[in-house]
């Protein structure tokens, strides 16, 4: 097993600007994702920025503003591979699958924002792609969202989205015990879809 660290839109405009992220707690998940970086840095294992980039005029992400700069936490510590990506999964229309395979990584652990957007394309397209993904519950994080359908408030749809990951695409776990795994350079678990699944009906069911 080789890990990569992907650091998924850690950009002034989730913190600063106009998306700024609610939950987890900003200052909860930045110091996460400090932590993790750290720690990949410690033990060898390569770091991959992700930053969103969006045409100049566009009213956030605009390339060249400081919503599109990455934020301090990311842009202070060091990396081994950067990726501007303009959609939301990180593999589309990036390099970032060729250089992973270079690498010989087969497993992903998936940081940054939004948790339902990028940090869930990412995963999902990962996955399809035959990685093994890991998703930090605590060093991820989204906003509320409202819109015609209705509203949603950031907690809920954190928690959903992770329900859904660790039902079958990533396994989910926080910072700390992602850091303990990688320095004894072991797995974590593997998502159960069948018994995510007859869980769920045995809790529906009483």
């Amino acid at each position: 097993m080789k890990r990569a660290l992907v650091v998924i839109d850690v950009q002034n405009e989730y913190v600063t600007g106009a998306m700024p992220i609610v939950f987890p707690p900003l200052t909860d998940s930045l110091a996460n994702i400090a932590a993790a970086m750290d720690a990949a840095a410690q033990e060898g294992v390569p770091v991959v920025v992700v930053q969103h980039a969006a045409p100049a005029g566009s009213p956030v992400f605009a390339r060249g503003t400081h919503g599109f700069a990455l934020h301090e936490v990311v842009a202070s510590r060091p990396h081994d591979h950067l990726v501007e990506k303009t959609l939301p999964s990180s593999f589309a229309g990036t390099d970032l699958d060729a250089w992973l395979r270079r690498e010989g990584v087969d497993t992903l652990t998936v940081v940054g924002y939004m948790t339902q957007t990028c940090d869930e394309s990412t995963t999902r397209e990962a996955v399809h792609l035959g990685y093994r993904v890991e998703m930090l519950s605590d060093a991820t994080g989204t906003t509320d969202l409202s819109n015609r359908v209705g509203a949603l408030p950031a907690a809920e749809i954190h928690r959903a989205v992770l329900v859904v990951m660790q039902s079958f695409f990533a396994y989910v776990a926080g910072t700390a015990e992602w850091i303990g795994a990688v320095r004894t350079k072991t797995p974590l678990g593997r998502p159960d879809f069948a018994a995510a699944t007859d869980a769920g009906q045995k809790k529906s069911h009483g």
